[in-house]
């Protein structure tokens, strides 16, 4: 399918950047999608996400979380977080979250590329604030159903990827017109965030991921308690960003059915 695709420029003097995507021969305006970067920004597999539900018939928006004013900082460059992917992947996965296996790992690897993927790595995984990207989230959405009347008919829904996906389900407490949000492998907003927002939320978990995954009892607790729809599944086999076909950890099964659920999700409560 042919899609037009540009890079847009909004929010106050032009401070955030994304890239958005619609089939060319689409009647606009479109039901539209906001599409959550994983850690590593938005890189060719998000750009491709993106297409993906752009060609099943939605306009997207694919917002650069780590470019202010158009440009990256020089350490979470495209070509940087690469280095660090290729990198990691030299690894077992026990060892990214082990700071001696990783380091042993960095001391075999000659200089001055160690030191840029150690400063890369550091940026990444030194702690995750969401609250940091919050303010962009909420200036994607208000721009989506403003100033890109053009191609967004102002239904919005998000779906986001690892640390996108913890910000899919924040942006669905605190923005109060999203009209649905899901959630991939990201982790569960606390009680209080929950009972702030309203739309239906769906979520998508691995049952090696331990970490993400054990959250979402209470995740589940939390929404039934203030009577919000909450659909969730979790996929025996698959580990954590299990839908992202150019890592290791890609599950087809869990990938397949999650898209083909997820496009279910969004033409009842984003496309109707």
């Amino acid at each position: 399918m042919q899609l037009t695709s540009e890079w847009i420029v909004y929010g106050e003097n032009g401070k955030y950047t994304g890239l958005l995507q619609y089939p060319r021969r689409a009647q606009t305006p479109l039901p539209t999608l906001v599409i959550i970067q994983e850690i590593w920004g938005v890189d060719a597999h998000i750009e491709d996400v993106a297409a993906r539900f752009a060609e099943a018939g939605y306009a997207t928006f694919a917002p650069d979380l780590y470019a202010v004013e158009g440009e990256r900082p020089e350490v979470l460059t495209r070509e940087r977080i690469d280095a660090v992917k290729s990198f990691l992947d030299t690894l077992p996965s026990t060892a990214w979250h082990s700071a001696e296996e990783r380091q042993k790992a960095l001391d075999r690897l000659p200089s001055p590329g160690r030191e840029t993927v150690q400063e890369t790595f550091s940026k990444l995984f030194s702690g995750l604030n969401l609250e940091l990207y919050m303010d962009q989230m909420l200036e994607t959405t208000s721009y989506l159903r403003s100033d890109a009347c053009a191609v967004s008919n102002g239904s919005v829904g998000s779906v986001g990827f690892c640390m996108g996906g913890a910000l899919s389900a924040l942006l669905a407490c605190r923005d109060s017109a999203l009209q649905g949000a899901a959630v991939f492998y990201g982790t569960s907003p606390t009680a209080d965030n929950v009972a702030q927002g309203s739309c239906p939320i769906i979520g998508f978990y691995g049952s090696l991921d331990p970490r993400i995954t054990d959250g979402v009892k209470a995740f589940t607790a939390a929404m039934r308690d203030v009577s919000r729809p909450f659909e969730s599944h979790v996929y025996e086999g698959a580990q954590h960003a299990f839908f992202n076909d150019t890592r290791a950890s890609y599950h087809s099964d869990a990938a397949r059915h999650a898209f083909a659920t997820t496009l279910d999700f969004f033409l009842r409560n984003i496309a109707q």
